[in-house]
């Protein structure tokens, strides 16, 4: 898929049908449309053993729509799976053959391979992931062993929130047994115990929004969002805490998802009662975007997907062209980051030009707003946090950040760290004039007490007012004296 190439995916699930078109990085593509049916095709199958005519007729008239869509978007390339309703129902058959007559080519995925694609949609989005992944359909869960970048193992258990019926007792009991045996066949109670349990499948972020506004969280982004603590009495107060938040106060959340939320509860309390993972942590991404990244090389693979993200957006929205990159490496000598933390600088160096068609007066806030609430993955809480108080200081809008509860999300040292890398940007940016040249002619070092700005010979006169300003006030923040040298 070359960056400029657009690819769709139609995902048929057990309880919705979904078109999304990708556009952008092979890496980490950008969703450009996305559009989900709820079909409920898994709804009865555990009675019956088929696919009901209302859930068909639903699914096919989504297709139908999608197959159009793609055409007129002129997408490249289409691919089309199928999950556990379309693999186990007796009519599947002909279900599939119906999807052809529209012009579709399907593929049935099996449980296992369902499994290996949700744990490579987690590693897409949370590189370092390590523990158990858990998808959670209408009409299974899969869960896959994760970590050193790779997806050990996985199993596919029939244990959809459309299949277990009513929660109650006796459903408690088959799931428990169910999840019981698996864990203990397949080697998963070893590898999740006591690290974390990714939570993929729509039932489950919906439970991660009703958590968000329940416990008053500040972001509303549920990818990377850590649920709970992993504790099961912990979790069990969460879920009784979740029954006082009405979900139909969550726009987003749909009026035929709300009936799958007490089944989603139930199979996520008995998980972590068997599992006892460290903590819960919410993946946005699944087997669509494992998918994505299945197809890739290894060299590819081991890109950063906030770093490629955050280059693709600078490099749509800056004046001049791409000089993130450059930016951050003429801050860099300042500064004694260690990798992980590098990374978040240099994410925020790519996003340095992204405001600068806003009014000067509302620069900070539109910088703010886009580190906070975009759609960027390999980052949790605290470390948006920190790139958006980078980008408040670059953009003008001074230290600490206009809401305390989102300040509060991350610690104060980190805080004050971000908040030196935007004042340097900013003077980079001024000095530069948001230009490639003087920052590559120029150079700016720490040692010793001094911050040393350089300047070569002939072009003293880039130091004017307002760079002196900025070069003082990053100074004098990083407790400095400053030398301007020229060479």
């Amino acid at each position: 898929m070359p960056d400029s190439e657009p690819l769709a995916i139609v995902d048929i699930g057990s309880n919705s049908v979904r078109l999304v078109v990708y556009a952008g990085t092979r890496r980490i593509p950008s969703v450009a449309f996305n559009e989900k049916v709820l079909a409920g095709l898994g709804a009865g199958l555990a009675e019956t053993g088929r696919l009901s005519d209302a859930s068909q007729k639903r699914a096919l008239a989504a297709l139908r729509r999608f197959k159009l869509l793609i055409e007129q978007m002129g997408v490249a390339r289409t691919r089309v799976v199928a999950t556990a309703a379309a693999r186990d129902a007796e009519n599947g058959p002909a279900f599939l053959d119906a999807i052809r007559a529209i012009g579709f080519e399907p593929e049935v995925i099996s449980g296992e391979m369902e499994g290996v694609l949700a744990g490579e949609g987690v590693l897409s989005g949370i590189p370092d992931a390590e523990g158990v992944v858990g998808d959670l359909g209408g009409g299974s869960l899969e869960l896959a062993e994760v970590g050193g970048g790779k997806v050990s193992h996985s199993v596919s258990l029939p244990l959809g929130v459309l299949r277990i019926g009513e929660p109650d007792k006796k459903a408690e009991d088959k799931v428990r047994r169910t999840l019981r045996a698996a864990l203990k066949k397949r080697g998963l109670l070893e590898a999740g115990r006591g690290k974390p349990f990714y939570l993929v499948g729509g039932s489950w972020r919906a439970l991660a929004r009703l958590d968000i506004i329940t416990t008053g969280h500040p972001l509303p982004i549920t990818h990377q969002y850590c649920m709970a603590s992993g504790r099961p009495a912990e979790l069990r107060q969460i879920l009784k805490e979740l029954e006082r938040t009405d979900p139909k106060s969550i726009p987003t959340l749909t009026a035929t998802r709300i009936p799958t939320l007490p089944a989603a509860k139930l199979i996520l309390n008995v998980l972590a009662e068997e599992l006892q993972p460290s903590r819960l942590v919410v993946s946005s991404f699944g087997i669509r975007e494992g998918l994505l990244y299945h197809d890739l090389t290894d060299k590819e693979r081991a890109r950063d997907p906030l770093l490629e993200a955050a280059r693709d957006a600078g490099r749509g929205l800056s004046r001049f062209g791409e000089h993130g990159d450059l930016l951050d490496a003429w801050i860099a000598p300042v500064f004694d980051d260690p990798p992980e933390v590098a990374r978040l600088r240099r994410a925020a160096c790519l996003l340095a030009d992204v405001a600068w068609q806003a009014h000067p007066d509302f620069r900070a806030e539109r910088g703010l707003e886009m580190a906070l609430h975009g759609n960027w993955v390999g980052v949790d809480s605290c470390q948006r946090v920190m790139i958006a108080q980078a980008l408040w200081a670059n953009f003008g809008g001074g230290k600490g950040l206009p809401d305390p509860a989102v300040s509060a999300l991350c610690q104060p040292e980190r805080l004050e760290r971000a908040n030196l890398w935007g004042l340097a940007m900013r003077l980079g940016q001024r000095l530069s004039g948001g230009l490639a040249v003087s920052l590559e002619r120029s150079s700016l070092r720490r040692a010793s007490g001094v911050l040393t700005l350089t300047l070569p010979k002939g072009e003293e006169a880039l130091y004017g007012e307002t760079v002196d300003r900025r070069f003082r006030r990053l100074a004098a923040a990083l407790k400095c004296k400053p030398e301007l040298a020229s060479g």
